[in-house]
C-alpha cells in the first residue's frame, strides 16, 4: 500500500453498528449480519461493509460516526406512493376506492397549486426521512415541486407526473411529464430520476398509453401505473377487452418491454403473475391502503414464489395514513400469515428484504441501492437497538420487523450525505414546514 493510499481521506466511516442487510447476490431472504461491523462511506458510495475495524486504507476519515448499540440498514423504499397528499391525510376516511376518488380527492386535487405541492411534498419527505426511507416512487401533479422538495430535502425519488386520458388537459399533462423527464432527471447529484405515470388502464385507454410508451421510449425511461388494484377494475377490463385482464391487456399492446413499477395487483390470476415475472415487472405491494380501503389481498407469496420483483408501498397519505415503510413490511408480513393461514409465510428476513433490496429491485434501481454493499450508493439508516421493545436481543432481524418503531431510525444519510443526525434534520426547518404545509390544507379544504 501506498503512502498516497493511506493518506486518502474517506468522506464518513461508521464503526461499530450491527450491519444487517440483504444481499443482492442471493435470494431476496437471506440477511446478513455482522456483529460490531464498520461502513466507509467515500463520493457517495459505500467502499466497504464488513467486519471491524476497516481495512487501514479506510481509516482516515474526515467524518466518524460512533454506531455503538445501533443497528446499520440499508435505507426503506417506499415504492409507491403519492407524495403531496400528505395534506389530504385525514380529509376523506372510510369510503370505498372509486366513491374515494370520484367523490372527495379528485374534485379537491382540482384545486391545488404548485405551493400546496411543494408544502405537501416537503411534509412527506420530512415524514419519510424521520422512518428510515431514503427511497420513494411518487406519481401525481406539479411534479416540477415535488422535484424541488426532493432536492431541498436531500431524500432520492423517481418522479412521474400522474397521466389520465380522461381528463380535459391529458394533453397538457403528457408535456408535462415530457418537461419533467428533461429538466429532472438525474438532477440533484443524481438523487432524482423520472418516469412516465399512467395513472391505469381504466382512466388511460390503448390508444393514450400508445402516445405514453412513446415518450417513454424516446426519453429512455419507464413507467408508473396503478394495475388491478380492484376486483371491478379487473371485471371491467374481462368485459371490454375480450376477457383480458388489466395486466393482460397492457402486455398485449407492448407496455411491459418498458420498465414498468406496477402498484397495487391486487386482483391477479395465474397467468397474470406468469407475465408480471415473464415481463420483469416491478410490483409495489401496498399492504396498509388495500386494507384500509378493502380492496383486497395481493397474493405476494405466489408473486415472489413465481420470481417478481415485489416492493413495499405506503400508498398515499389520504389512504393509509402515514408513510412509515417499516410498518408496511410487519403488515405485509402478518397480512400474508392470516390470509394463508400459515405463520411462516412472509418470514421477518424475506419482509426485510422486501422493505429495501425488494423495492429497489421493483424500481430497476437494485444496482444502485437497496443492500449494503461496495459499490452501492451510501444510503443508510441507523436504527436505535437500546430500546425496551428490542430486548432480549435473541433475533434482531425479527426485531427490526416485529418490534421496531420508526422513531427508533437515530441517523439518516442519503448519497453520502448526513439528512438527520441523532433525530435533528439537517438544513431543513422543519416547523415551518409543518406550520405552512397545515396552512395549505386548511385553505385547500376550504375550497372543496
Amino acid at each position: 500500500m501506498t503512502q498516497a493510499a493511506c493518506a486518502k481521506k474517506t468522506d464518513i466511516l461508521i464503526e461499530g453498528a450491527t450491519i444487517i442487510s440483504p444481499s443482492s447476490s442471493g435470494a431476496d431472504e437471506r440477511i446478513t449480519v455482522v456483529d460490531k461491523g464498520t461502513i466507509a462511506i467515500d463520493g457517495g458510495k459505500i467502499v466497504y461493509a464488513g467486519r471491524s475495524p476497516a481495512p487501514p486504507e479506510f481509516h482516515n476519515a474526515l467524518k466518524r460516526i460512533d454506531a455503538s448499540g445501533l443497528i446499520a440498514l440499508p435505507g426503506f423504499v417506499n415504492a409507491h406512493t403519492h407524495a403531496a397528499m400528505t395534506l389530504l391525510r385525514g380529509y376523506a376516511d372510510d369510503m370505498v376506492l372509486m366513491e374515494w376518488l370520484q367523490e372527495k380527492i379528485w374534485p379537491i386535487e382540482a384545486h391545488l397549486d404548485s405551493e400546496d405541492v411543494y408544502y405537501g411534498a416537503m411534509l412527506a419527505c420530512i415524514e419519510m426521512i424521520r422512518a428510515g426511507v431514503t427511497t420513494f416512487a411518487d406519481q401525481y401533479f406539479f411534479m416540477d415541486d415535488t422535484a424541488r422538495a426532493v432536492r431541498d430535502t436531500g431524500i432520492r425519488a423517481s418522479l412521474s407526473r400522474g397521466l389520465i386520458a380522461t381528463s380535459p388537459n391529458s394533453s397538457r399533462a403528457l408535456r408535462e411529464n415530457i418537461e419533467l423527464c428533461e429538466a429532472w432527471d438525474g438532477e440533484a447529484s443524481g438523487r432524482i430520476t423520472t418516469m412516465f405515470g399512467p395513472h391505469a388502464p381504466y382512466t388511460c385507454p390503448v390508444d393514450f398509453l400508445e402516445k405514453v410508451m412513446e415518450a417513454a421510449e424516446e426519453h429512455g425511461v419507464g413507467m408508473h401505473i396503478h394495475l388491478s388494484e380492484t376486483r371491478g377494475e379487473v371485471e371491467e377490463s374481462r368485459a371490454r377487452h375480450g376477457g383480458m385482464s388489466p395486466i393482460e391487456l397492457m402486455d398485449s399492446i407492448g407496455l411491459f418491454e418498458f420498465r414498468i413499477l406496477a402498484a397495487h395487483c391486487v386482483h391477479v390470476s395465474p397467468k397474470d403473475i406468469e407475465i408480471l415475472s415473464a415481463k420483469g415487472v416491478g410490483v409495489a405491494h401496498n399492504p396498509g391502503s388495500n386494507m384500509k380501503i378493502a380492496s383486497g389481498i395481493a397474493p405476494v407469496p405466489a408473486m415472489l414464489k413465481a420470481g417478481v420483483r415485489v416492493g413495499l408501498g405506503t400508498d398515499g397519505a389520504s389512504s393509509n395514513n402515514n408513510l412509515d415503510l417499516l410498518e408496511e413490511a410487519r403488515l405485509a408480513a402478518f397480512l400474508h400469515k392470516l390470509a394463508n393461514d400459515d405463520p411462516t409465510v412472509i418470514p421477518a428476513g424475506q419482509a426485510l428484504a422486501m422493505a429495501t433490496l425488494g423495492g429497489a429491485k421493483a424500481m430497476g434501481m437494485d444496482f444502485e441501492i437497496g443492500s449494503l454493499e461496495p459499490g452501492k450508493k451510501a444510503d443508510i439508516i441507523l436504527l436505535d437497538m437500546n430500546k425496551p421493545h428490542m430486548y432480549p436481543k435473541h433475533d434482531l432481524t425479527s426485531h427490526i420487523i416485529y418490534s421496531a418503531r420508526a422513531s427508533d431510525v437515530t441517523t439518516v444519510i442519503i448519497n453520502g450525505e448526513s439528512v438527520m443526525e441523532d433525530g435533528v434534520l439537517t438544513g431543513i426547518d422543519e416547523q415551518e414546514v409543518l406550520r405552512k404545509a397545515e396552512e395549505k390544507a386548511k385553505a385547500l379544504v376550504a375550497k372543496a
